[in-house]
């Protein structure tokens, strides 16, 4: 028999419930006005001659490149190329980041070993290393995908760690007293004590990731975003510039939406275990 776990609210926390989902649709609404105004004074601007057209573009340039990219087959194939490659780095250095700041957690000896290449190799301007990564991985993908996943790896490590080693340690203690081992306290305390702060630093893995792509892209590319971006500054096309920085906007937005989504199910799922 299926059993069902129903809450009955008082009238006072149901309205204090509808007040927390109209504050969050105000707050929608305001970022969507701001956007559509912020659009508008720029088509203004630039129709009224006040913002040179050919420096800042403007949304209906834009959109006009936009379709003409969409009409030669190259828009969505540019960006297949670099949200391919974003989403590539993001996974593989998302993931290696936890699991290496697992390891470091359950090792102090090995944490304490770490923590001065950590910082060192975090505090390395990732650029320098562009000609190293493509005498290693090739001119290619391999080369870009190598780039972001050097960006992003280290914050993931040492943030993640940094989250789990800030968990409540009478916690810990308690689980040890009871006779847990690291294995267990780690699934039943830790993880689930870092659960947010782990879904902040995939929303900064996002933007990490972009950046990661976009620098390999400028290094060593036939296609893709960060492609059509130098392209662009080269024949002086602004158009195509301020085009391309829009759609890797657009996309980075649409990823950050859905861990956003990914943030809303662990939080009902963390309330349901509380209730």
């Amino acid at each position: 028999m299926k059993n069902t776990h129903t809450v009955d609210y008082s009238k006072e926390h149901k309205i204090y419930l509808r007040n927390e989902k109209n504050k969050k649709l105000l707050v929608y609404f305001a970022q969507i006005v701001i956007l559509i105004l912020l659009f508008a004074l720029w088509e203004i601007l630039t129709k009224h001659n006040i913002l040179d057209v050919f420096f800042f573009s403007s949304p209906t340039r834009v959109l006009k490149t936009i379709t003409s990219l969409y009409k030669n087959g190259e828009l969505f194939y540019h960006m297949k190329i670099t949200l391919e490659e974003t989403l590539i780095a993001f996974i593989l250095a998302t993931g290696m980041g936890f699991i290496i700041a697992f390891v470091l957690w359950l090792s102090e000896y090995t944490r304490k070993i770490s923590e001065p290449y950590l910082v060192v190799l975090n505090s390395l301007p990732k650029v320098a290393l562009g000609p190293i990564i493509i005498i290693w991985m090739g001119a290619g993908k391999n080369a870009i995908i190598t780039m972001a996943i050097l960006i992003v790896i280290i914050v993931t490590i040492m943030s993640v760690l940094n989250s789990f080693l800030s968990c409540d340690k009478d916690m810990i203690l308690l689980c040890k007293s009871l006779g847990a081992n690291k294995l267990q306290t780690f699934f039943k305390v830790v993880l689930p004590n870092s659960l947010p702060d782990i879904v902040t630093i995939f929303k900064i893995n996002i933007g990490l990731s972009w950046i990661g792509a976009i620098m390999g892209e400028y290094l060593v590319s036939r296609a893709g975003l960060g492609y059509l971006l130098i392209y662009g500054s080269q024949v002086f096309n602004l158009d195509l510039v301020i085009t391309s920085t829009f759609l890797l906007c657009t996309l980075a937005s649409i990823m950050y939406f859905a861990v956003s989504l990914f943030e809303k199910f662990v939080n009902s799922q963390r309330t349901q275990i509380r209730s």
